[in-house]
């Protein structure tokens, strides 16, 4: 384990001690360590509704892959209820080729330090430029491509109106930045955050308990913030190795040794709706994936108890908003 993680660990482990008598205390120790989760993204005060509006239709359109088969929404569904990710270990792309990591969730995406699982792109505009023309992924030829097939769409009109004062409205620029002008909407709702809010009872007494358990195992060394996570790097593996030795994560980015099975820490907010979990969807059951990352991460081996208790917990991060068509 590494330095950071033992100090945290330690840190709250001492602070829970003392403080998780009852209800209350516990609750001020959640919002000393995550704190309610914003209302609004970053850079969401220049998005227009015109913009948002433009960003949700292109989300869903298919005339954004090579076959008109596929649309962001296809690997990343919000469909009644949909968890903004799909139930694959790996998705598929337009041409049938299987992709090399699980998908994941555009629900809160927007406030994470970096998109993908390896960090390569920097926010949801960038994020968003990629699939479209990856071979494996949308499959399009270039970026060109994706505005011929727009303008043969007749998305012209709406385009103008996402960006009025442009002399070149209907732009791949604008394309991206419309779909995180989108995705900047998608912020969850969830019990957890009423809890931190001062509602006792929006927890259940075993919620409560996966809590505690989540905070003094120190699952919250790397899942921090109000997103439970999103907020760093790590190894997967940091104690006790990860059989997958294949992905070598941010290492075949950066082509350093040292940046081995390094990958971003993904969020815990609607955790329990996005099976199959880790970056290359190795595991579909939840309570699994808790037993999994305590021994893996914190070479920890939990009671059936406790992982049930934490799994619970979980649910309580279920999101409850759902997008309107």
């Amino acid at each position: 384990m590494n330095t950071i993680c033992k100090a945290l660990l330690v840190n709250s482990t001492l602070f829970f001690s003392a403080n998780a008598s009852s209800a209350e205390p516990l609750q001020m120790l959640a919002n000393d360590l995550f704190g309610a989760l914003p209302r609004e993204m970053p850079g969401s005060e220049f998005d227009t509704p015109e913009r948002i509006a433009l960003g949700k239709a292109l989300y869903f359109e298919t005339a954004l892959s090579v076959n008109d088969n596929q649309s962001c929404n296809t690997c990343h569904n919000l469909l009644d209820g949909g968890s903004g990710t799909e139930p694959l270990s790996v998705s598929v792309g337009s041409r049938g080729t299987l992709g090399t990591r699980n998908s994941l969730t555009t629900w809160n995406a927007g406030f994470q330090f970096v998109q993908f699982w390896d960090g390569r792109a920097k926010n949801l505009a960038e994020q968003a430029s990629g699939p479209i023309t990856n071979p494996i992924e949308m499959g399009l030829s270039s970026k060109e491509e994706a505005i011929k097939k727009l303008k043969e769409k007749g998305y012209q009109d709406a385009f103008v109106a996402a960006f009025p004062d442009a002399d070149y409205a209907l732009t791949f620029d604008h394309l991206v930045e419309s779909l995180a002008a989108f995705q900047r909407t998608l912020v969850t709702e969830d019990r957890f955050d009423a809890y931190l809010a001062g509602e006792t009872t929006a927890l259940t007494d075993q919620e409560k308990r996966g809590l505690d358990r989540f905070i003094s195992t120190g699952c919250n060394a790397c899942h921090n913030g109000p997103l439970l996570g999103g907020e760093l790097f790590m190894k997967m593996g940091l104690v006790n190795a990860y059989s997958n030795t294949t992905d070598k994560g941010r290492a075949h980015l950066t082509g350093s040794s040292a940046d081995n099975f390094i990958f971003k820490v993904p969020t815990l907010r609607n955790v329990a709706q996005t099976a199959p979990y880790f970056h290359d969807g190795a595991v579909f059951d939840l309570d699994q994936a808790v037993r999994d990352t305590a021994w893996h991460q914190l070479g920890v081996t939990l009671s059936e108890e406790d992982v049930k208790d934490i799994s619970a917990f979980f649910t309580a991060l279920d999101n409850t908003k759902k997008i309107t068509f």
